[in-house]
């Protein structure tokens, strides 16, 4: 076969040709079987479409109702007493005697900042800290002895 042959084979090829067969009434039918499978299914389509609105529905009450339990509360304020009642701590171990000191700097400059900003949580929150942190070293010596 040389180049001749193949260009004519695809000149051939750009004509129109005929089905063996007319193909409508089949795609007719196929069309009208869809119809008819639609017309079926489309109740439980519709069901299908009502069961993921409802787990929607579910799931955003789900994230609702969890994020109204994790909500902040208002709590009462923790009581910030003054240092003047604080009895001063000086431990008999020398080796605590720096951090004795540290914790008493701490709380004074925290109860310095408290009385610039009286209504701050974060300044609320690290004097507690600091006096939860010092009654914790306080056991330890005690503790030691």
């Amino acid at each position: 076969m040389n180049e001749f042959e193949w260009h004519r084979q695809l000149r051939d090829l750009r004509q129109p040709q005929l089905p063996p067969r007319d193909l409508w009434p089949s795609i007719d039918a196929a069309l009208h079987r869809a119809d008819a499978a639609n017309a079926v299914a489309a109740p439980r389509r519709r069901r299908r479409h009502l069961l993921v609105a409802a787990g929607l529905a579910a799931s955003a009450l789900l994230v609702v109702g969890m994020a109204w339990q994790l909500r902040p509360t208002p709590h009462a304020r923790p009581v910030v007493r003054s240092d003047a009642a604080a009895p001063a701590w000086k431990p008999s171990d020398p080796r605590l005697a720096g951090a004795a000191v540290e914790f008493t700097a701490a709380r004074m400059e925290l109860q310095q900042a408290l009385q610039q900003a009286p209504d701050s949580p974060a300044l609320r929150r690290l004097l507690l800290r600091t006096r939860q942190q010092q009654a914790q070293w306080q056991g330890r010596a005690r503790d030691a002895g």
